[in-house]
């Protein structure tokens, strides 16, 4: 009997058939779930399948324990905060991710939402399509202070890009004691330091415990009058009733949103604010982002059914 896998991510191999091809030269019957994610119905057709491709819904403990022939989970991009790693442990599912390889695409974003809040151009070219000429008064980007939150990959790639805008990086992350080669722009500095002196804050950690709400009233406070906030992390980090309020009251000067706490973020007041670009969630969108993090989650579906050890092994 061939093996089988379900493939949730809807950008799964979307912008090539290389990855669908690994899948066939190597006689794996392949399922997809496009439509709109039903717990029950995931629920109902998961024990049928040897591995998973997931995107961004929540994969359950009740979910994992009706997974009887489940070899292995893999995250279509690298955040694993919808995945229940102690679930997947008890019922001994292997779980990768695909850290790093998006991280030029994600790096993009940032910086292009960093630009768009600066000068407005979100909302420069929204009036224009209402039939209004106004020229709107930005901030420049270059020369400033830009604080990033974490010193991973994607803080490192968006660290490059502000060195060409002659940017002063203060980088807060506690894992990290040393700053690898090719960063003289970039400082080791506390937390407090990033939230205090930095024109614009970058946010490159994970959603967990000890990150939830980080950024909160009392970060906010801290900031300078006039700072800008960019989240291409996930939700719940940044405290969006706190956001809201300092981007009220014109202490924040803008925001830059790829993640919210609720996606989509319907009924959010942040989405009635003229200072904050919202965007769905399209760090990794990109085409060539987009492909290799499929063929490697491919890949590692074969490895594990072929009882080879993938890569990535997150437990």
């Amino acid at each position: 009997m061939s093996k089988r896998v379900l493939i949730t991510s809807r950008s799964f191999g979307q912008v090539s058939e290389e990855p669908l091809n690994i899948f066939k030269e190597n006689g794996i019957e392949v399922d997809f779930q496009n439509d709109e994610y039903n717990e029950e119905k995931f629920q109902s057709i998961i024990g049928n399948y040897d591995a998973l491709i997931i995107g961004a819904h929540e994969f359950s403990p009740k979910a994992m324990e009706k997974a009887k022939k489940l070899k292995i989970i893999c995250k279509h991009g690298a955040g694993l905060d919808n995945i229940n790693l102690e679930a997947a442990k008890k019922y001994n599912i292997r779980v990768t991710n695909v850290p790093a390889t998006n991280s030029n695409a994600v790096a993009d974003l940032a910086f292009g939402l960093m630009l768009d809040v600066a000068r407005k151009i979100s909302f420069a070219a929204s009036r224009v399509k209402d039939g209004l000429w106004e020229r709107v008064i930005g901030t420049d980007v270059c020369y400033k202070t830009l604080g990033v939150i974490g010193f991973g990959a994607i803080a490192k790639n968006v660290a490059k890009r502000a060195g060409g805008f002659g940017m002063k990086v203060l980088a807060y992350d506690p894992y990290v004691t040393d700053l690898p080669d090719g960063f003289p722009h970039v400082s080791l500095v506390t937390f407090e330091d990033v939230i205090k002196q930095s024109d614009f804050i970058s946010v490159h950690v994970p959603l967990n415990d000890a990150t939830r709400n980080l950024i909160g009233r009392e970060q906010m406070e801290m900031m300078k009058k006039g700072a800008f906030i960019i989240n291409t992390s996930r939700g719940g980090i940044v405290n969006e009733e706190a956001l809201y309020e300092y981007l009220k009251n014109g202490h924040l000067a803008g925001a830059g949103l790829d993640v919210t706490e609720k996606e989509p973020p319907t009924g959010s007041p942040l989405l009635t604010l003229d200072n904050v670009t919202v965007v769905p969630h399209i760090g990794m969108y990109s085409k060539e982002a987009i492909n290799a993090v499929s063929v490697i989650c491919a890949r590692n579906v074969v490895k594990m059914l072929n009882n080879e050890q993938p890569d990535h092994i997150v437990v």
